[in-house]
This record gives structure tokens, C-alpha cells and sequence, in this order.
């Protein structure tokens, strides 16, 4: 039997939005904004706004700025500065250090064919030239917590994920590095995200631990799905919004996460919609499951 999704805790706290400027917004993105911006929001919490652009083989020039003009348009407001990876470098070599000092991390460079898609642990290649990735040494045990939309989640991450890239070959700072940083930089008490990257939570969680950081909430909202049940920003139905009308998608990003339709069916201007949103939000009517995205607002 599937244990029933633990509920959200009604107190105040720090939220965020974290999109890596690979593409304009689109319905699945906005999903997963305005899901954590009315989580924070109705609880009197802040919202922050971080842009992951450490991935730079991905990133589109102008995409963030893009990303940043529509969040706006559809009112969806942050606080404070907005935080860019690619500026923060320093602060991640910092924790790198860190972690070299009490031997949590080695260096790896073992190649993709010399791995075969096993679960990682150690270095097996005899290899001792040419650049190293960072490798979190991650424990044989099971890594716990509870998704207040998912409900109970474990995870071996020995056995199952391997030791963990936090530097890359390349010289980039790898996502979960950076990810779980910069939570703690922000002041981030509840990760509300997509259900794509709740894989990575035990991981962070363990990283944090080693880190001395806290350990913020998690939520992982659904996925939408295109009619083949791909990730939307995968797909080729991922259109972007339109910014000079949000209100139509606005109305269904609030259909999609299970909220009653007929809240935001009369309201006619922006502002009394994300009032009247921020009032009535109900977390325990997230659906647990990916849905197909609907073509309204897309």
C-alpha cells in the first residue's frame, strides 16, 4: 500500500524558484513557479528567484532575461536580488574545499564506458593524467524523508545512485553542488519543484549533512506531460507563453495543480487573480501523479 503524502506544514518560511535559461517559459515551468510561489506566499513566506546558468553548454543567450520579463508579466513577484550561478563560483569552490579537507570528496576519471551505468563508487580507472571530476563518497545506507506531496521517500545511495559529481571534468560545478549551496545561501526552508527532480533529493539531503546546512521541506509538484508523456520542456509542444495575456494560463497552471477552477473563473484582473490564488490555495489538492499538460495557455 502506497503511505499517504505527508501534509504541508501551515508555517512561514523561504521559498524559491530555480529555472536553468535554456528556453523561454512554457506551461511546465509555470507550473512549477506559480506552484512554489503560492506555497510561499500563502504561508507569509518570501519567494526567491535564482537563475542556474552554471551549465553553460545549455544555456540559450537572453533565455534568463526572457524567463525573468514573463515571471514578471504574470505577476509572479520575487524577493530580494535575483541569484545567478555563474556568479558564485567562489562560493563553490569554498564548499569544494571544504569537503576535500575532511576526505569526503576524490577525485575520478574513470570514463562513461569504463562505468557501464553501475552505480559509482571509488575510482577504477588506472588512469593518473588529464582532468579529474569531484566525487562525493556517498554511504551504503538509506537516505530517508517525507514528500508533502509524495509521501515517504528512500533512497540507497550507494546502490543505487553511486558516488556523487560535484565538480565536473570539464571544470564546471555540477547541479547538485550548486543546488544545495545556494538553498542555504537564500535561505531556502522548502524546496518546492518538479517531480523530475525529487531522484536528487536524497543525494542533496546527504550533501547537506556532510555540509553542516540545513535541511529545507520538499515538495515535488507534477509533471506536465506531452500527449507521448514526455516532460514538457522536452517536447515540442513546450511553446512559450504569451506574457501580454497571462491570465488564461495562469487559470490553467491553477486547474493543473488541482485547485477548483471555478476560484479564479470570474476574476478578471491580474492582481485580484494572484490574490484571490494566494487566499484559496489548497496544497492538499496537488495531484501526486504527471498529467497530460492541457492546451489552453500553451
Amino acid at each position: 500500500m502506497t503511505p499517504a503524502p505527508a501534509e504541508f506544514k501551515p508555517a512561514p518560511g523561504c521559498g524559491r524558484f530555480a529555472p536553468s535559461p535554456t528556453g523561454p517559459l512554457h506551461f511546465g515551468s509555470l507550473v512549477a513557479a506559480f506552484g512554489s510561489f503560492l506555497r510561499a506566499r500563502s504561508q507569509g513566506g518570501l519567494w526567491r528567484m535564482r537563475i542556474e546558468d552554471i551549465d553553460t553548454p545549455r544555456t540559450v543567450p537572453g533565455a534568463a532575461e526572457l524567463q525573468l520579463g514573463a515571471l514578471r508579466a504574470f505577476g509572479l513577484e520575487w524577493d530580494g536580488e535575483v541569484m545567478w550561478q555563474s556568479r558564485r563560483i567562489p562560493a563553490y569552490r569554498t564548499a569544494l574545499e571544504a569537503l576535500r579537507e575532511r576526505g569526503a570528496v576524490f577525485p575520478c576519471r574513470c570514463s562513461r564506458g569504463e562505468l557501464g551505468g553501475t552505480p559509482h563508487r571509488g575510482c577504477i580507472t588506472s588512469r593518473n593524467e588529464g582532468p579529474a571530476a569531484w566525487r562525493l563518497r556517498v554511504p551504503d545506507r538509506e537516505i530517508a524523508f517525507t514528500d508533502a506531496i509524495r509521501g515517504p521517500q528512500r533512497q540507497n545511495l550507494a546502490r543505487e545512485v553511486g558516488d556523487v559529481v560535484l565538480w565536473r571534468g570539464d571544470g564546471l560545478v555540477a547541479y547538485q553542488l550548486a543546488v544545495v549551496v545556494d538553498d542555504a545561501a537564500q535561505g531556502v526552508t522548502e524546496v518546492v519543484r518538479g517531480a523530475d527532480l525529487i531522484d536528487s533529493t536524497a543525494r542533496q539531503i546527504f550533501l547537506q549533512q556532510t555540509l553542516g546546512l540545513p535541511t529545507p521541506a520538499y515538495a515535488h509538484l507534477p509533471l506536465a506531460l506531452d500527449a507521448e508523456g514526455r516532460k514538457l520542456g522536452k517536447s515540442q509542444q513546450a511553446l512559450a507563453l504569451d506574457p501580454s495575456d497571462p491570465i488564461p494560463a495562469l487559470r490553467a497552471a491553477w486547474a493543473f495543480l488541482g485547485q477548483p477552477p471555478a476560484t479564479l473563473a470570474n476574476v478578471a484582473s491580474l492582481p485580484r487573480l494572484l490574490d484571490a490564488a494566494i487566499a484559496a490555495f489548497d496544497p492538499g489538492r496537488v495531484p501526486s501523479h504527471d498529467l497530460r499538460a492541457p492546451r489552453t495557455g500553451t
